[in-house]
């Protein structure tokens, strides 16, 4: 399979964007963008995301006692950008509070998800982590979402809420 062509269809699939923290072994913190969030199950409550077998940070995130997911807001695409670089200072200037097990809460996020090992699974090139939120937050006020579409950060056009044409199915 042509890996290029498979990851410009993928593209063409539309997230938000988060970024996952957590609070090492050794109280270093760690944080990684990333796109592979989503929801597992209701009871109990798990969502997922995944992490690259070749990221620098992955034995401390196997052996991290708890995470956050940062729900980004638009405004938060420098968040996201620097939490993408490999090695960078990603914390310098980053606004945080404490969550579950020491995992940093980014402040301004649109939710916060503070979590607790679940399980991991081989998926690939990726390790799976599936985690069981235990406590969740939303900011007030209802700021715009930070979106990611074809390789780019884009803006919602019409943020009006309304009801689908047609059932959608609900996997939960």
């Amino acid at each position: 399979m042509d890996g290029r062509a498979f990851r410009q269809s993928l593209g063409e699939f539309a997230t938000g964007v988060a970024v996952i923290t957590a609070q090492g072994s050794g109280e270093e913190l760690i944080g990684m963008t990333m796109s592979s969030f989503n929801s597992v199950s209701m009871d109990p409550p798990l969502v997922l995301f995944s992490v690259d077998r070749r990221a620098n940070s992955l034995p401390a995130m196997l052996e991290a006692k708890g995470f956050a997911v940062n729900v980004l807001a638009r405004e938060q695409e420098q968040i996201s950008n620097r939490f993408a670089r490999a090695l960078s200072d990603k914390w310098a200037e980053v606004k945080r509070t404490v969550g579950h097990a020491q995992a940093p809460l980014i402040t301004g996020a649109l939710a916060h998800f503070e979590c607790a090992p679940y399980a991991h699974y081989d998926g690939g090139d990726h390790v799976i982590f599936v985690v069981r939120v235990l406590r969740h937050a939303v900011r007030a006020g209802n700021p715009a979402p930070l979106i990611f579409f074809r390789g780019r950060y884009r803006d919602l056009v019409d943020e009006t809420e309304r009801e689908p044409s047609w059932p959608l199915p609900m996997h939960y």
